[in-house]
């Protein structure tokens, strides 16, 4: 209190001493004015700084100390950095009445100026505190089935609408419902602008609800412009790292009005499938000899117990299908209780396909495709031990 009347009087002494000089009353009123706001700003800053060095950097040394993820989360957002600017603007708006006493015009001015000051320090609060809870929930694993940031993001838009729709209010002295009706007429405008953000608000939602896609999903769009792993889900954009290491950016709504292909369910089943076709020349089919037979159940394991039906003459075909399904079940690495087809389809002008259908425990992509290429790699090997002729087209 003894503060404000020493101000006080500070202003009454330089009006008298200005005025004796012969300055008009008017600019002495002006001037004397001038240097007590210049001074009660001069006094918030540098209580601000007072505040920031002892607060913030108390926070510092108690993180070093006492490391903890909230804390460190809160002065990486600088949320305390950003809530201690209150300080001075608070400081300023109370003070300004003391150094604008003649002059109400400045005054009024100088507190709307101040408040501006105010709702911007507590904007950049909440945004820092909404970007605080963002980072606690993606450091959880659930973050990857439900993010986020999408919804985050909307918040943010909100958030500062409403705050420059309060700026402009306090700016022009009006009242913000006044504001918010007169929106009513520029709604078409509001909607063009964010046409985007409304509909990856949308999509984002349409995404999450439907489990359609998840952070590091991997999905492949027809046309070619991304296959890989999905890095981000934001408001407006869904990142995917592709393969070649480069990223792809697709709006939300891009994803959820065309197809897309998520692997996330073989990623989760049991195999990854393989589905190939062996093509035989249909010149080299024919029926086997029980010297055949013999000879191919002592030099293969595989076929030791091989029998056929009785009274039924097997061709080399149908005993090469019997091998390749009995050397898959052999082996660790294809999963038995998924399906394992070895058929015989259609002849074409490429010769007659044997399709190889089985499921791989190993999906990682360079195993898979090197365990793959093992197997084929036997089996088109084993062919010419039957009989067979592969085709080739030449």
């Amino acid at each position: 209190m003894e503060n404000i009347q020493n101000i006080d009087t500070l202003g009454g002494w330089m009006n008298n001493l200005l005025t004796s000089w012969g300055l008009s009353p008017k600019y002495a009123d002006l001037f004397d004015e001038t240097i007590v706001a210049a001074l009660i700003i001069l006094l918030a800053v540098g209580l601000n700084y007072f505040f920031q060095a002892i607060v913030v950097g108390g926070i510092k040394h108690y993180i070093h100390r006492f490391p903890h993820r909230l804390n460190t989360l809160l002065l990486k957002r600088k949320v305390v950095h950003y809530f201690l600017h209150l300080v001075p603007g608070v400081l300023i708006y109370l003070l300004l009445p003391l150094a604008f006493v003649r002059g109400k015009g400045l005054l009024d001015f100088s507190q709307r100026v101040c408040a501006v000051y105010i709702i911007v320090a507590v904007l950049l609060t909440v945004n820092a505190i909404l970007l605080v809870l963002l980072d606690i929930y993606n450091s959880k694993e659930i973050r990857k089935n439900h993010p986020i940031r999408g919804l985050v993001q909307v918040f943010q838009v909100v958030l500062f609408f409403f705050g420059a729709i309060l700026i402009v209010a306090t700016l022009i002295n009006k009242s913000p419902v006044t504001l918010f009706a007169g929106l009513g007429a520029a709604a078409t405008v509001l909607m063009l602008v964010f046409k985007d953000s409304i509909l990856g608000f949308v999509s984002g939602v349409q995404l999450s609800a439907n489990d359609m896609l998840r952070i590091g999903d991997w999905v492949t769009l027809p046309n070619g412009s991304a296959d890989g792993i999905v890095q981000e889900i934001t408001l407006n954009t869904v990142k995917i790292q592709n393969w070649d290491n480069t990223i792809t950016t697709i709006p939300p709504y891009t994803m959820v009005n065309s197809t897309f292909q998520n692997w996330r369910g073989m990623q989760e089943s049991g195999g990854r499938r393989v589905d190939k076709r062996i093509w035989l020349d249909l010149e080299t089919l024919r029926f086997c000899t029980p010297e055949e037979l013999e000879t191919w159940r002592r030099d293969l394991p595989l076929l030791a117990d091989y029998a056929p039906e009785a009274g039924q003459i097997p061709t080399n075909s149908q005993v090469y299908r019997n091998y390749i399904e009995r050397y898959l079940r052999s082996l660790p690495v294809v999963n038995q209780e998924l399906d394992l087809i070895i058929a015989q389809k259609e002849p074409t002008e490429h010769g007659l396909p044997i399709r190889v259908y089985f499921f791989s425990r190993i999906k990682t992509w360079h195993e898979y495709e090197q365990i793959q290429s093992d197997i084929f790699d036997h089996l088109l090997a084993m062919a010419p031990r039957f009989g067979l002729k592969l085709y080739q087209g030449i």
